[in-house]
């Protein structure tokens, strides 16, 4: 060796798990938050994290591949609308300074997409990164990803094909075959999928057939099945209700929930032989969506009408009541062909495809709540107890990071041993502290 360049300075010792010689494992870096957080560090130290993004992307790009190789061209749509729309949830709301206006972060690129399908392109779809101001779970994060897909000419039935071929590619590319597990279910997403109207699904797991039902018999049936309901709730939040709480947890096997009351899909054209419905599915699996897609509303008129509900509900308090989009009305009423839309949640679809309980796990940076900043007292301040300033680190890593903190140690005999203890970790060069000089810090 002639020479040692120093490429990058590392001012902090990774947190590497330790392995004793009957296989136990120390120190492993699994605190979710701290992993969350310091997801550079996790992908380090927890190599098996990487695989799920891996399969994330291979997700991702099996997808594109499919839709690629049926002519369909891959697009993008703004961020940045100055209306919202699309979906019913509550919008980010930013600024334009230069503009002087109001502008949101797209909830959806629905609108859009269907301006293209206008335009003459026969199909198109998207990746977008989609934004909703809404609560954070297991299962939700503000900024999520789906795939939206619009093709001319085709209904919702023709996607419910679609979905169901597309989905058993991904599982083959990922897995190796259709068999996927989850938790302890072990789920098939083998053609073809399980199939119930939304009016069969509520009778199956109820026993109550809702299909003839005004709003106030569903407010009585939500009531007599303890289904939490307010008055800003008009028919079809009522019914999604009622499913929401009685029947989407227990579909796990893929399985297509079909027609839709009208209510509940402002943007679906209306069933061509079932009045009050919609040609509308959701694909359920796991007990969650994975996707929603429609037979697309393009008579400009009835569209119109539509969005005109949606500003009641949002007279009425419901706060995820859709607005009017004239642009997008104008579009329409030059000619939208025929078009079947879809969309799907790649981080909801992620988590089933590589077998994980939260969203979290699969996203690289998911948002967290502010990091709460740790008091800590000065060295001057252990100092003056007569804590030896080469020890002050070792309190710190113990916990003690305030006197008062310090103060509360009641056992003189567990603080001594917890202190020599962690000096040898740390390999602090010093003689451990006597038992009398540990007691004089708390007598101080």
């Amino acid at each position: 060796m002639k020479e040692i360049l120093l490429l990058s300075k590392a001012l902090r010792p990774l947190p590497l798990p330790k392995t004793d010689k009957e296989g136990h494992v120390y120190d492993a870096f699994t605190d979710p938050e701290q992993r969350y957080r310091q997801r550079y560090v996790d992908l380090v130290v927890n190599p098996q994290v990487k695989d799920t993004f891996i399969k994330r992307t291979q997700l991702m790009n099996t997808m594109r591949e499919y839709l690629n190789e049926k002519g369909y061209l891959e697009v993008e749509t703004p961020i940045l609308q100055p209306l919202y729309g699309g979906a019913a949830a509550r919008p980010f709301k930013t600024h334009h300074n230069t503009l002087d206006m109001t502008l949101y972060l797209r909830i959806a690129n629905e609108l859009y997409l269907k301006r293209l399908i206008v335009g003459g392109f026969e199909g198109v779809y998207e990746f977008s990164k989609d934004f909703r101001n809404e609560g954070m779970s297991r299962f939700h994060n503000p900024e999520f990803t789906q795939i939206e897909l619009y093709v001319a000419y085709k209904d919702y039935e023709w996607m419910m094909n679609l979905v169901e071929e597309m989905v058993e590619k991904v599982a083959l590319r990922l897995h190796g075959s259709t068999q996927v597990q989850v938790g302890e279910q072990r789920i098939d997403f083998k053609r073809p999928w399980q199939r119930f109207t939304m009016m069969e699904a509520i009778a199956h797991f109820t026993g109550v057939d809702i299909s003839e039902m005004d709003e106030a018999q569903l407010r009585a049936t939500c009531r007599s099945l303890q289904v939490a309901v307010d008055d800003s709730m008009g028919k079809g939040k009522l019914i999604d209700e009622i499913f929401g709480e009685h029947c989407e947890p227990k579909l796990i096997q893929p399985t297509f929930i079909t027609d839709y009351p009208v209510e509940m899909s402002p943007l679906a054209k209306k069933h061509r032989s079932k009045l009050g419905l919609v040609e509308r599915f959701e694909a359920i699996c796991n007990g969650k969506e994975i996707c929603n897609s429609f037979s697309e509303l393009n008579d400009p008129i009835d569209q119109r009408a539509r969005f005109q509900e949606q500003l009641e509900l949002g007279k009425r308090g419901d706060d995820e009541a859709m607005v009017l989009d004239e642009d997008f009305l104008r579009a329409l009423e030059y000619g939208m062909p025929p078009t079947a839309g879809l969309g799907i949640g790649i981080d909801r679809l992620t988590m089933i495809m590589c077998n994980q309980p939260t969203i979290q796990e699969v996203l690289f940076f998911p948002q967290m709540r502010p990091e709460k900043k740790t008091e800590m007292a000065s060295e001057a301040d252990y100092l003056a107890l007569g804590v030896r300033a080469e020890l002050v680190p070792v309190l710190q890593k113990l916990g003690y990071t305030t006197i008062e903190a310090l103060k509360k140690a009641d056992n003189i005999n567990k603080l001594f041993n917890d202190v020599c203890g962690m000096r040898k970790k740390m390999k602090i060069e010093v003689p451990n502290p006597t038992k009398e000089e540990v007691e004089s810090w708390l007598s101080a």
